[in-house]
């Protein structure tokens, strides 16, 4: 696969780089997200040592850092010296600099803090005496979110305030698949997004397929394939009981998304859900939605959980209900049951968010009737919801109300605009002279008499 996106962490990185004085940047994300990818993408042309730490005693890391030094060096002596401090090691690595910035990276930096509590303090001593009035750009790279959070960012952290900055790297979005697919139409492309999500390593797995079923049959419905287990992987480097959290994502992946109905459909008091869906949310498998018109978003008890994260989100919708009949040797049944939900059930709201993405995009651009800072679903009383509601909370005289549809090989229809215009009649914003401001998405276009009526009306803005 080749290097695609991360212009921005690219950016900030070579930024630091160019500067006459050191730099600490702390480098987060779930695994598999291509912050390896990116890393090695930087280092290259550059003086860098990268370290990967693993899941063995201190001692053994430091010994391994201390042979890579070494090596980096060609120090015989330091090759020697196994009783070598991590200050002295360092200390060594930094007399031989010479005029150009070098870059030291020390990849899965939280196993170092896990196997010695007391890495984080030392490595700070080696900042602040060392380090720091270098010329080198140190970056700390993990995958374990919570771990990388206490052991760098937190307030409690040794390293609190050490930092030049902190970098936490997130799925590519949709708008990067035509570089990665560009022979495949953009119903087919969003079909790949809607599994992969975003994620590198899925994309790589998933591009020499013929077909997104051959794909998914492949790599994710039998036992033996690489995406499997892989949210109970994921689960398990984050959390203890990964069971509780299973049925909470589970039971979220059914339909249930307000607190009350999680704790109803898993037979537990509301109060003990708290902790848990703020731990998921912290690590971008859920978040929480709440409708852009809402005074506070903060406290509003409107507030959903949805399934932030496109493969999650499959995967407990169609591989976790059916692994009965996967793991008997019988996917066909799995796959089949796939084939009617997967467009309705999955797709549809994949779209969705695209489409939210896109208005983002436009509204940066000001491609858009105003600039508005909030866009998102909405909902309200009697099952009314719309796909996109945009507003400015600084000025409530202007609105815009979106339809996203997903429908394969059939335009939409000027009644699908009339169901919007109803629907948005109920929504709570400004005043009866408000300007209001439709916005359709169709992956199959419009019919004949939307475009006419869109030549007509500016207010009508086919996406």
């Amino acid at each position: 696969m080749f290097f695609v996106d991360r212009v921005q962490e690219m950016s900030v990185l070579q930024t630091a780089y160019e500067k006459p004085e050191s730099s600490l940047f702390v480098l987060y994300g779930r695994r598999r997200v291509g912050k390896t990818t990116l890393l090695s993408e930087f280092c290259k042309e550059k003086p860098s040592l990268y370290y990967l730490a693993t899941e063995e005693s201190i001692q053994a890391n430091r010994n391994a850092f201390r042979l890579m030094v070494a090596d980096f060096l060609r120090n015989d002596l330091l090759k020697s010296a196994v009783d070598a401090s991590w200050e002295m090691i360092f200390s060594v690595l930094l007399s031989a600099q010479e005029n150009k910035k070098l870059v030291i990276v020390l990849d899965e930096f939280q196993y170092l803090g896990k196997a010695d509590k007391a890495f984080p303090s030392v490595f700070q001593k080696i900042w602040d005496t060392l380090l720091k009035n270098k010329n080198v750009e140190v970056i700390l790279c993990g995958s374990l979110v919570h771990m990388m959070m206490e052991q760098t960012l937190s307030y409690s952290s040794p390293l609190y305030g050490r930092r030049t900055g902190q970098i936490r790297l997130k799925q590519i979005p949709y708008a990067y698949y035509d570089r990665f697919f560009p022979d495949l139409d953009e119903q087919t492309r969003i079909l790949y997004y809607a599994v992969t999500g975003g994620v590198p390593k899925y994309i790589e797995l998933f591009h020499p397929c013929a077909d997104i079923d051959t794909a998914i049959l492949q790599n994710v419905m039998t036992p033996q394939s690489f995406l499997y287990e892989e949210p109970e992987f994921l689960l398990r480097q984050e959390v203890q009981d990964v069971g509780s959290y299973f049925s909470i994502i589970r039971a979220i992946a059914s339909g249930n998304m307000r607190i009350s109905d999680i704790a109803s459909a898993l037979s537990l008091p509301a109060t003990s859900l708290s902790k848990p869906l703020k731990t998921l949310c912290d690590l971008d498998i859920l978040e929480r939605e709440v409708p852009p018109t809402e005074k506070n978003i903060e406290t509003s008890k409107k507030g959903q959980y949805r399934i932030k994260d496109n493969f999650l989100a499959f995967w407990f919708r169609f591989v976790y209900p059916m692994r009965s009949f996967i793991e008997s040797d019988h996917a066909e049944i799995a796959m089949a049951k796939l084939k009617t939900g997967f467009i309705p059930n999955h797709v549809g709201y994949v779209y969705e968010d695209i489409c939210r993405q896109k208005m983002w995009e436009l509204n940066t651009q000001g491609k858009l009737p105003f600039l508005f800072d909030r866009v998102g679903r909405w909902w309200g009383g009697k099952d009314t919801e719309i796909d996109i509601v945009a507003i400015d909370t600084t000025d409530r005289s202007k609105i815009i109300f979106g339809e996203c549809k997903f429908h394969q090989n059939v335009p939409m229809q000027l009644s699908e605009l009339h169901q919007l215009k109803e629907k948005a009649s109920v929504v709570p914003w400004g005043n009866a002279n408000r300007d209001e401001y439709f916005a359709l998405f169709c992956i199959s276009g419009y019919s004949e008499d939307l475009q006419q009526l869109a030549q007509e009306d500016s207010h009508l803005l086919l996406m």
